[in-house]
């Protein structure tokens, strides 16, 4: 019994951990539309296609007859399903049928298996012409963590899930790590192209793509360029019929142009107003509101919640030179989550002083109206300082001595 709940709960912190890493290395996720504009500057070919956002501006568009996809954050487009019925949002049809399908797609929610089962608001539509593919692959370029560099993923197999396609046909994938010191060669390319299985598009052509691609990657500061499928075209053209391209935010200061294309409407409110605070928020399904300093502290508070019988609502870590204000801008992300039944705060102060939490949580509760019940342990730096501010301060809160007595606490009172 211990054993399992002990496994149950590793497997929860190697997964959140992933997220956390992930968030470490926050990224700029862009539309497929804002994608394929940025890769046909680099003379990558793409297909034409405009995105529009009103019935209007798609009479506009419409000249010839596009296949068109709608325009969410998320993978798994085209199995995806809208809240008013209507399956896929990928569809090919006649020109005269553009308008009346994308109006139904057009501010409604769409749900597919990367957003969840809260799905996405359709911002935009993306009409493209229709292309004729006679061969549809997969490539990616992304950073490997083996080689500490990028590496460059290809299949001749593609229009699909890759996770598929590597469990199904493994001898398909072709990885061509790149030194980034050199940059890619020739060489690399070919490989690369060759690991394609072209049937119809110039080999040497499809080499020059490959590298324009490389290019975009390395001087955009992407962390992963995507285009699933890449494809040949009966004029024996290979293009990229696809554009998925995050990048580093830690690049955003030499990358001005590109994150000016940044749609927080299809991010979590929670993370984009963690963001702008500089704090690490990741958003969980739980009812126990964590803050935290320090994300090995995050990682044990989130299991002994979970080991007394509670789930996490989330992942926010304060830093460990957090301000008074920050504190505040946590305690509204958390309070913002109607999930949240309650909320654990567990700092051990060292650089992080008790009592700017504390006073950080007595401003909070001023400004946000606190209606739920928080449990505090507060230990280390100027701790009897933080405990005197929360007791003058009048307000309500459920004190504990240490963390196992904390996460009993707070999952009692979440049940309440």
């Amino acid at each position: 019994m211990v054993r399992g709940l002990l496994g149950k709960i590793a497997a929860r912190s190697l997964s959140v951990a992933g997220k956390w890493r992930q968030q470490q290395l926050r990224r700029l996720n862009i539309h497929e539309y804002q994608g394929a504009e940025l890769m046909s500057k680099y003379g990558i070919n793409v297909p034409k296609g405009v995105a529009v956002s009103s019935v209007d501006d798609i009479k506009k568009a419409i000249q010839d007859a596009f296949p068109h996809d709608k325009e969410i954050l998320a993978g798994g487009r085209g199995l995806g399903t809208f809240q008013n019925g209507l399956k896929g949002g990928v569809h090919i049809v006649k020109t005269e049928e553009v308008e009346e399908l994308s109006g139904k797609m057009l501010g409604q929610i769409l749900v597919t298996k990367q957003t969840g089962p809260q799905g996405k608001v359709v911002s935009k539509v993306y009409l493209c012409e229709k292309l004729s593919l006679v061969n549809e692959m997969y490539f990616a370029i992304t950073l490997d963590r083996t080689t500490a560099g990028p590496i460059i993923i290809a299949c001749r197999k593609g229009g699909t899930s890759i996770e598929d396609l590597a469990e199904k046909f493994p001898d398909m994938i072709v990885k061509v790590p790149i030194d980034v010191f050199k940059g890619i060669t020739d060489a690399d390319a070919a490989k690369v192209v060759d690991g394609l299985s072209l049937k119809a598009a110039d080999r040497s052509e499809a080499i020059e793509q490959v590298k324009q691609l490389f290019k975009l990657f390395i001087e955009s500061d992407c962390t992963l360029l995507e285009v699933n499928p890449i494809a040949e075209t009966s004029d024996n053209r290979l293009v990229a019929a696809d554009a998925k391209l995050n990048f580093d935010d830690n690049a955003a200061f030499r990358q001005k142009d590109i994150f000016a294309l940044r749609d927080a409407t299809q991010e979590d409110p929670r993370e984009v107003a963690a963001a702008k605070a500089d704090l690490n928020y990741i958003g969980l399904d739980g009812e126990i509101g964590c803050m935290v300093n320090g994300a090995g502290l995050a990682m044990a508070t989130m299991d002994i919640i979970k080991l007394h019988g509670g789930t996490p609502a989330n992942f926010l870590d304060v830093g460990g030179n957090a301000s008074e204000g920050q504190v505040v801008e946590a305690f509204k992300i958390l309070t913002a989550d109607e999930k949240v039944k309650a909320i654990l705060v567990n700092i051990f102060g060292g650089i992080m002083k008790c009592d700017v939490i504390a006073s950080g949580i007595v401003n909070a509760a001023k400004e946000v109206s606190l209606q739920v019940p928080v449990v505090v342990r507060l230990e280390g730096t100027n701790v009897e300082q933080g405990k005197r501010i929360l007791k003058e301060s009048g307000m309500t809160l459920i004190a504990a001595e240490d963390l196992d007595d904390a996460a009993e606490k707070a999952v009692r009172a979440s049940a309440r």
